[in-house]
């Protein structure tokens, strides 16, 4: 939470007086007309979502949709970065990454209209099933990518290839827990 924090002072010493009057209309909906007059910087609104649960460590997604909305792309750079440096501890080792990755690609070209009950077997939540299918509506391969990335951050450094395997034999997907585990076999041998 402290990195977090951290990125989003650097976001709010960054943003105009202007930016702020904007993000606190584009946010009127979510937070209240009393809350938006209270609020008079950057730091006070980013305050508020994390309070509402509206952003967080793990969720940046309203944050870069609203920096994208008023303009600031420029500033989408240091969401980037802070996802990018993940504390080690907080992330698998490579060779488990290197797994998870193999194992991605066969669910996604495997898994079809059962994501949600896999996304369900690796406890996610409804509503961040809902906002995964609402992100992407039409494009099957992209939820099943999204329900395992959203594990990953939320499992943190215990996410573990073998998680994936048990969900998907959970929800009656031997065939794709079979080929993963095959592909797994392949990419160990020489």
């Amino acid at each position: 939470m402290e990195r977090f924090k951290f990125m989003l002072l650097d976001i709010s010493n960054k943003l105009s007086s202007d930016n702020v009057v904007s993000l606190k209309f584009l946010c009127a909906d979510k937070i209240g007309k009393k809350k938006t007059e209270e609020i008079e910087n950057g730091i006070q609104l980013f305050d508020y979502l994390i309070q509402r649960e509206i952003i967080g460590p793990d969720n940046t997604e309203h944050l870069r949709e609203l920096l994208d909305k008023i303009g600031r792309q420029d500033l989408l750079g240091i969401i980037d970065t802070y996802e990018g440096q993940a504390d080690p501890a907080e992330s698998p080792d490579e060779a488990e990454l290197g797994k998870i990755s193999i194992a991605t690609n066969v669910i996604v070209d495997n898994l079809g209209k059962k994501w949600k009950e896999f996304g369900r077997k690796l406890l996610l939540g409804d509503a961040k099933l809902d906002g995964i299918e609402e992100k992407h509506p039409r494009n099957l391969e992209e939820k099943v990518r999204e329900v395992i990335k959203e594990w990953k951050k939320m499992r943190k450094g215990q996410a573990k290839v073998d998680e994936l395997i048990k969900a998907l034999r959970a929800c009656s997907q031997n065939f794709t827990a079979d080929v993963v585990e095959k592909e797994l076999m392949n990419a160990s041998t020489p």
